[in-house]
């Protein structure tokens, strides 16, 4: 677990530094809206749509963003709809690309191109079901961490519990990721982030070259509007890690 949210402290540094704030935003409002058709407007009452505007604040989306996105949400219907690829990039890296979409053939043909296009291959949805499990990752500032706390959360279901540059990743199984999330606002503790993420139960050794083409690809597919998230199972050595932080 330490492996990947090493790569999930990263990736959130490297979004903070790179990402378009249009496009960041885009995606955080697109989360918000479905997590409101799903289950309501309240976030008191709607886990998903608790962490959604917990990680549109993270990333400093403006306030009057956040409500837009609700009552568009509330008021005017969509077809937006989640759908995920699976499939492997260079070095036989394992992929998982999470989207949001109202036109499917738009998105797979997106996806499709950029697979294409750096050497990897589509699979069949369900193909990494042995690489990758589904998660519940909550970021918590050190300061909001003690003995107590940590008794609390393992009896709310924490499974792995890492301390890393300031803050604690907390990890449950996807079926704990509600009542985590609900102990935690018992607790009062707000989370820096709370996501559901696919964490990769095995991983790829690549040397310094075939992580770079795999690193572009990644770039590629989170420029894609649609795409909401990426994962993958390549081995984080410290190499890597440096050029991650580049």
């Amino acid at each position: 677990m330490a492996g990947h949210s090493k790569w999930a402290n990263i990736k959130y540094r490297k979004q903070a530094q790179d990402a378009k704030r249009s496009k960041l935003f885009s995606k955080l409002s697109r989360e918000i809206e479905v997590a409101v058709r799903e289950g309501g407007a309240d976030p008191e009452f709607n886990p998903r749509l608790r962490m959604a505007i917990q990680n549109a604040k993270s990333a400093n989306m403006p306030k009057d963003n956040i409500e837009r996105a609700i009552q568009k949400a509330s008021k005017t219907p969509s077809n937006l709809r989640e759908e995920t690829y699976e499939g492997y990039g260079p070095g036989g890296v394992a992929i998982f690309v999470e989207t949001m979409t109202d036109n499917i053939n738009r998105t797979v043909s997106a996806v499709r191109a950029v697979f294409t296009k750096r050497g990897g291959s589509l699979e069949k949805r369900g193909a990494l079901k042995f690489i990758f499990e589904r998660k519940g990752v909550f970021r918590i500032k050190a300061d909001d961490f003690n003995e107590d706390v940590e008794l609390e959360l393992i009896d709310a279901g924490a499974e792995d519990i890492d301390e890393e540059d300031g803050y604690y990743i907390i990890t449950t199984a996807f079926e704990d990721y509600g009542k985590m999330s609900n102990k935690l606002q018992e607790l009062g503790i707000e989370p820096e982030s709370a996501e559901l993420e696919r964490i990769a139960m095995t991983t790829k050794q690549v040397d310094p070259e075939t992580a770079k083409k795999v690193l572009r690809m990644i770039d590629e597919l989170e420029d894609i509007d649609d795409v909401q998230k990426v994962y993958h199972n390549m081995e984080l050595t410290e190499e890597i890690e440096k050029m991650l932080e580049q």
